[in-house]
């Protein structure tokens, strides 16, 4: 009983993740299809062909791209904005969700922004974060003076993080980029599995065979 656990674990561990992105996918994927199917079938009949949708899903999404490009289009967005903006529940939700949106754009504000290592003097923790702000002239006063910064110190699996403002000096740049930095927290900074060694039946790993 207990290797059949071991079993279902291990095998449940390796296909929900791919069980999930599939179910996302389909899910986008049906929805697209079916508003491509809605919005074509009236001027193309029964000359659909699937996988029209996803094409119509990826012209759209960089259709939108192309016009936010234009100044004019993003005033008038701003408008449109403008519900989402001023009502109290609804403001909290759109704007941490479009603040969070544009750090990671790559014309936004994380083009300044790095990957740093927050290292607290006297101590030999390390901690991983994201430096989401280097000035405070806009925020209210009684945050501490001199050179700071906001450092977002993001939680594993994705259930939360914190921001801290500490001294610019505690924080040492990385050589990663925010994607990676995000997704090995996304893991916890799990280490990979190393390749298993073919063994052979005594248990000693078993010599590659000549040629390979």
């Amino acid at each position: 009983m207990k290797r059949f656990y071991k079993y279902f674990l291990r095998g449940l561990l390796t296909v929900l993740p791919l069980a999930l992105t599939v179910y996302v996918l389909a899910l986008f994927l049906g929805w697209v299809e079916s508003l491509a199917l809605w919005l074509f079938s009236p001027l193309i009949g029964r000359f659909y062909v699937p996988g029209m949708g996803l094409l119509f899903g990826v012209l759209f999404i960089v259709g939108i791209g192309a016009l936010l490009s234009k100044a004019k289009v993003r005033e008038a967005l701003a408008f449109i904005e403008v519900p989402f903006t001023t009502l109290p529940v609804v403001k909290s939700i759109y704007s941490s969700l479009k603040s969070f949106s544009d750090y990671f754009s790559p014309t936004g504000k994380s083009g300044g922004q790095q990957v740093v290592i927050l290292r607290v003097p006297g101590t030999e923790l390390e901690i991983v974060g994201l430096v989401t702000r280097r000035s405070f002239a806009d925020l209210p006063p009684g945050f501490l003076a001199g050179d700071r910064v906001a450092v977002y110190l993001p939680m594993g699996y994705m259930i939360g993080g914190y921001t801290v403002f500490v001294p610019a000096s505690w924080v040492t740049p990385v050589g990663l980029s925010v994607e990676e930095a995000m997704r090995s927290s996304l893991i916890a900074w799990m280490e990979p599995r190393p390749t298993a060694t073919p063994q052979r039946p005594g248990g000693e790993p078993a010599s590659p065979r000549p040629g390979l």
